[in-house]
């Protein structure tokens, strides 16, 4: 059996509120957008990485080093739909979904992404997720929480504290894991995501993964040791750029 064809795509829009033209920010000397490409690109299970994005300018910066953009639609409702879009030009067996704010992306994560999917053939979508080891993160709306069925399979996504601990007198322990944005798709799935319904889950959480479970789609989640680092804020550039100093 041969392996399939697999092909990142990183959805950049340029408008942000709270940081505008953030895929273009400069990260210790190189715009945030090369920095998520080639870590992308260092992934073992990856043939291809593509840009998707609804700005020239972002088109030109990753032309300028070597990678490969597509310009796509600017009325796209989430990044999952803008991959889409590119998924219904290219060939690909799978499609992978990485974060375009991810500097830090660990290559591995999308590797244990990719093989999660491949070896549940009975699979269309797959995600990864962490242990959460800071505790004010359980309570942080800005950190989206998973819990999960017996067979790894998720059973809801939350900003909310999910498991909630009730019965705290007896000192139960509760183990939370943080669901980091990194999707794995089979190509038809994917191409099906547009058409479906946006559900009210979807509309209150504003997590675009909850579209899957609303309309009866399995997610499958692994599990994986890297936290996801985003930049959001102007403030966290600098927290980034000493870690990439650490590297």
């Amino acid at each position: 059996m041969s392996s399939p064809n697999v092909v990142v795509v990183i959805p950049a829009r340029y408008g942000s509120s709270r940081l505008p033209g953030k895929p273009l920010v400069s990260l210790a000397g190189k715009p945030m957008i090369q920095r998520v490409y080639e870590r992308a690109k260092m992934a073992k299970r990856t043939d291809r990485v593509i840009v998707a994005t609804d700005d020239d300018r972002i088109v030109k910066a990753v032309q300028g080093f070597g990678g490969e953009a597509r310009m796509t639609r600017q009325d796209h409702r989430t990044g999952t739909e803008r991959v889409a879009e590119v998924a219904a030009q290219e060939n690909g067996d799978i499609f992978v979904n990485v974060q375009g704010d991810e500097p830090l992306l660990d290559p591995a994560a999308i590797d244990t992404a990719v093989r999660a999917l491949v070896e549940e053939p009975q699979a269309s979508i797959a995600t990864v997720a962490t242990p959460i080891k800071t505790p004010g993160d359980i309570m942080d709306p800005n950190v989206c929480k998973v819990v999960l069925d017996f067979d790894e399979n998720a059973l809801y996504f939350s900003r909310a504290p999910i498991p909630w601990v009730r019965d705290t007198a007896s000192k139960t322990s509760a183990r939370h894991l943080k669901h980091l944005g990194l999707y794995v798709f089979r190509r038809d799935a994917l191409l099906e995501y547009p058409t479906l319904p946006q559900g009210e889950l979807e509309r209150i959480e504003q997590l675009e993964q909850l579209r899957w479970l609303e309309n009866g789609w399995k997610i499958r989640v692994a599990e994986v040791e890297h936290d996801a680092i985003s930049v959001d804020v102007p403030e966290d550039v600098a927290r980034v750029e000493k870690l990439l100093a650490q590297t």
